[in-house]
């Protein structure tokens, strides 16, 4: 590993690249300090902690929204918007459909509807956050409707110049732009997390206590990066189908056989953030219209509570099997297999070798399910036996986001580092 880095940093344009990178990062950071003016973040700040919708959105954005600065909402009504345009373009609408068979052409006309589509929704999400805060919280200096326009369009802007960040980083920077902005805030936050976990476990104990707090924290330590491994293991295993070609010259063995890899997760996290919108959108609609209401689907609906963590499992679990589905569709593979002139070893071309992976995928689906939900729910179950605060608490969200997007940008460092390599040969 040390080998690698030592390696990338010798290529002149790779060394470029990650100061690029770190160069448009430190702008993020900095201007997620900034507050919106005329808005009292103390105020809101204090009531993050403690609101497990409020948290998870303060985590994507790298800890911004308790600030509520210009940079609250992160690129995430980008990716929301990414995800809606994806999913209607699954043969729902056809106009999307044709756009994405039509190669480049089309793929920059869709890319273009996503970002007005994010404008949209960010301008949206930015006026409801804020109308919403004021009402609970009293954040505005001018609660009026004014004063909600203005926040709203200092937030949509910083998000679409947060986007602009994140293209420029895949174009001049390392890996993908977006991915890495989510990386970065979550990440800048882990420092202050540990930090909690520590003055909860040792601060403020006697000095007979402080040695078993330490220990505590050395297990949470310990934990956490179990966790890590674990989250590393599902991310990378995978189900290897062998395929034989009909057209090989060679002798049948191990030379004409190649595999079809699936993986056991191809959702990746976007079950969690599916399960978390579904159960968060009701209670954030009703709580600006009815307190009473809010309050009593909030006791049933809190992951803090058995039932809202029992349906936030069962949620992610059917998005598991849901989005696997659009992701990954075993009738195509089947057709691009017969098209190819290849086969699976023992399985009949066509129909039989559509029903054997249609099997095969829902079965190690339900590994990457169980995995899912195991590190998603461990954030929120943790707190409910031990004093672990829940904003500090070990696995998520985050730490999926954070462990594939740091495979992902490696993966392709060393492509390039191979690839220019490979270039230095042949010349």
């Amino acid at each position: 590993m040390m080998r690698t880095f030592v390696s990338l940093f010798k290529n002149k344009e790779t060394r470029k690249r990650i100061f690029f990178t770190l160069a448009m990062l430190l702008i993020y950071r900095v201007g997620s300090a900034i507050p919106v003016p005329g808005v009292d973040a103390h105020a809101l700040a204090s009531q993050i902690g403690d609101n497990s919708i409020l948290n998870m959105m303060n985590l994507l954005g790298g800890g911004a929204l308790e600030r509520l600065s210009i940079f609250a909402m992160g690129v995430t009504p980008y990716i929301t918007a990414s995800i809606i345009i994806q999913l209607l373009s699954m043969d729902v609408i056809p106009a999307l459909t044709e756009m994405t068979k039509s190669g480049q052409t089309g793929r920059m006309k869709m890319e273009k509807i996503t970002r007005y589509l994010g404008v949209v929704l960010s301008f949206v999400q930015a006026f409801s956050l804020v109308y919403g805060f004021d009402k609970q919280y009293a954040i505005l200096e001018n609660a009026k409707l004014s004063g909600y326009l203005y926040t709203a369009t200092v937030m949509t802007a910083g998000t679409m110049f947060l986007i602009w960040i994140g293209d420029r980083i895949s174009m001049k920077g390392i890996g993908n732009g977006m991915s890495i902005i989510i990386f970065a805030g979550i990440v800048a936050n882990m420092p202050a997390s540990f930090s909690q976990v520590y003055n909860v476990l040792v601060g403020g104990t006697t000095s007979g206590e402080a040695f078993n707090g330490i220990l505590q924290f050395a297990l949470y330590c310990l934990l956490y990066l179990a966790i890590v491994v674990f989250v590393i293991i599902t991310e990378t295993a995978m189900r290897k189908i062998p395929i034989q070609y009909t057209n090989s010259s060679s002798i049948r063995g191990g030379a004409d056989i190649t595999y079809l890899p699936l993986k056991i997760n191809s959702a990746n996290v976007i079950p969690v953030i599916f399960a978390q919108s579904i159960m968060t959108a009701p209670q954030i609609i009703i709580s600006f219209f009815n307190a009473d209401l809010y309050q009593k689907l909030n006791s049933w609906l809190s992951l803090s509570s058995w039932t809202g963590l029992g349906l936030y499992a069962l949620l992610t679990i059917l998005f598991t099997f849901f989005y696997t589905d659009l992701q990954v569709d075993p009738d195509t593979m089947a057709d691009n297999l017969g098209k190819s002139g290849a086969y699976i070893p023992g399985i009949r071309p066509g129909t039989e070798t559509k029903t054997y992976l249609h099997k095969v995928l829902n079965r190690i689906t339900v590994l990457g399910a169980a995995a899912l939900t195991i590190v998603a729910v461990i954030p929120y179950l943790l707190p409910m036996f031990t004093k672990l605060p829940a904003s500090s608490a070990i696995g998520g969200t985050g730490i999926i986001i954070v462990v594939g997007v740091a495979m992902e940008t490696m993966n392709q460092l060393k492509g390039q580092l191979t690839q220019k390599q490979y270039h230095g040969f042949l010349n």
